[in-house]
C-alpha cells in the first residue's frame, strides 16, 4: 500500500520567509537535512486533518483546514518506510497562531524562519522540489524515483 504524507509550507507573505526544520541524528532517515514539516497519514484521518496536527506537533504552529491551500503532490515509487511509494500532499498556509518551537526535539535538532531566498542547499529532495516549485510557480507535480 502506498504511504499517505501531508507537509505543509508555512508561508510568511508579508516577511517572505518559510518555516522549515532540520532532521536531528535520532532522525529515521535524512539526519542534518533540512525538511519542511511532514508526517504520516493515521488510518480513517483526513489528509488536511494529517497536515494541520503534524505541523502542530513539530512545531508548534496552528492552522486550520479551512485555510490549506494544496500546493504540490510528490509520488515517490519508493521511500523509507515505503517499499511500495508513497504520495505527499503539500499544502501552503498563510495563516497561522501560536509561535515557532520545537515540538519534537528528539526528531529535529532545530526548526527556523527562513528567507525564500535563503533555502538551503542541505535540503530532502522531494520536498526541496515542492517548496521551490511553489515559491516560482511551477509545476504542481512532481515523481520521485520513477523508471521513465
Amino acid at each position: 500500500m502506498t504511504l499517505l504524507v501531508a507537509a505543509v509550507i508555512v508561508h510568511d507573505l508579508e516577511a517572505q520567509r518559510v518555516v522549515l526544520l532540520r532532521r536531528g541524528p535520532k532522525a529515521k532517515f535524512a539526519q542534518g537535512m533540512w525538511d519542511l514539516p511532514v508526517g504520516k497519514n493515521e488510518p480513517g484521518e483526513p489528509i488536511t486533518e494529517t497536515a494541520v496536527r503534524e505541523l502542530r506537533e513539530e512545531t508548534g504552529l496552528v492552522v486550520s483546514p479551512d485555510d490549506l491551500c494544496l500546493a504540490h503532490v510528490i509520488h515517490g515509487a519508493r521511500g523509507v518506510e515505503a517499499p511500495n511509494g508513497f504520495l505527499t500532499v503539500v499544502f501552503a498556509a498563510h495563516r497561522w497562531s501560536g509561535e515557532l518551537a520545537n515540538g519534537e526535539p528528539d526528531k529535529h535538532s532545530e526548526v527556523a524562519w527562513v528567507g525564500v531566498d535563503a533555502v538551503p542547499d542541505e535540503f530532502v529532495s522531494t520536498t526541496k522540489g515542492a517548496l521551490i516549485s511553489y515559491l516560482g510557480d511551477g509545476p504542481s507535480i512532481s515523481l520521485d524515483s520513477w523508471q521513465g
